[in-house]
């Protein structure tokens, strides 16, 4: 049995994070705990967090960390997160690193891992992302569902998500970039970063990242 792993996967949106957290999850057996479903997920509800949540979204600006820290930190103490998790979206600032740390205390992170594709890869394929609304299976203009855009797992609705427009793309790459960067530096300061080459199939990032964990954490496995 795999012991239970804390991992953070950082990268561009659209370098593939979502599907590799799944991938990880599944190896690790540990949940995958995706901030932007859970957001997502909150927007639909109609609840007051929805309507704090809306705006950031719509406009692709990164959701106040205070904000952030609050939504996670209800998640991890869920019990199934207690022994492990792979984070997907957070933190995205060196200040929700702090705040992470603090709801981890005693124990850690174990690593960061940063997914890197070139921007001019992942604009391609978020343009071209499309999402089910139901059950965020996600396909592509390339990749489309079976019939007439609805979702061959679950017959929901396959749409394009409000923040996968071009200019809210660039908005969260420049984001993105000014924002996050400094979260790398704070990792590395810890020793808790490596980087990864998040270009080329699923299975041979997967493999990767694979790598990646076992080399760093192998007096555990």
């Amino acid at each position: 049995m795999q012991p239970a792993v804390r991992l953070v996967i950082l990268g561009k949106q659209g370098a593939g994070k979502g599907t590799q957290c799944v991938r990880l999850a599944t190896h690790y057996r540990v949940p995958h705990i995706s901030t932007g479903d859970m957001f997502r997920a909150a927007q639909r509800s109609g609840s007051d967090l929805a309507d704090r949540l809306a705006k950031f979204m719509r406009e692709g600006e990164l959701i106040p960390d205070a904000l952030v820290i609050d939504v996670v930190s209800d998640r991890l103490r869920r019990p199934d997160a207690a022994a492990g998790f792979i984070l997907d979206g957070f933190p995205r600032t060196a200040a929700q690193a702090e705040g992470m740390s603090e709801l981890l205390a005693p124990d850690d992170l174990d690593l960061c891992l940063d997914l890197e594709v070139d921007t001019a890869v992942v604009l391609a394929r978020l343009s071209k992302r499309r999402v089910c609304e139901r059950c965020n299976a996600t396909y592509s203009l390339e990749g489309p569902p079976v019939v007439d855009w609805t979702c061959d797992a679950c017959g929901g609705r396959v749409v394009q998500r409000d923040d996968d427009t071009e200019a809210a793309i660039w908005r969260r790459l420049e984001l993105y970039e000014r924002e996050t960067a400094p979260l790398v530096a704070w990792y590395l300061e810890r020793d808790k970063l490596v980087v990864v080459d998040g270009d080329g199939s699923p299975d041979t990032v997967t493999k990767r990242l694979v790598r990646a964990i076992d080399a760093r954490l192998g007096n555990r496995f």
